[in-house]
């Protein structure tokens, strides 16, 4: 009988515990699920857009030094500044891989 008790005890603490963890795999699973996602985005973003975000840059940097003269004049040197540098720049250098 104690054999019994024994063995109908380690069932039940079995079955409780993958019981609790059952909703912990499913999480778990969605997550990784979530991971090979932003994998892509990271790859397709890392191989095009960054890139693209460069060129963008330089070439807002360069219509920035022509339109200078023409900025300084109208007084709209730092609003030219903002649209045609910084945004570019900061789009490709500072937010995260894989974050569009």
């Amino acid at each position: 009988m104690k054999k019994r008790n024994k063995i109908a005890i380690l069932v039940l603490l079995t079955s409780l515990v993958l019981f609790l963890f059952q909703g912990s795999a499913v999480l778990a699973q969605e997550h990784i699920e979530q991971l090979d996602d932003k994998g892509g985005y990271m790859i397709g973003d890392l191989v095009v857009m960054r890139p693209l975000g460069i060129a963008v840059t330089a070439v807002g940097a360069v219509a920035y030094v022509i339109s200078l003269p023409f900025s300084l004049l109208g007084g709209n040197e730092a609003e030219a500044r903002q649209k045609l540098v910084l945004e570019p720049a900061g789009y490709t250098f500072r937010r995260p891989l894989g974050e569009f």
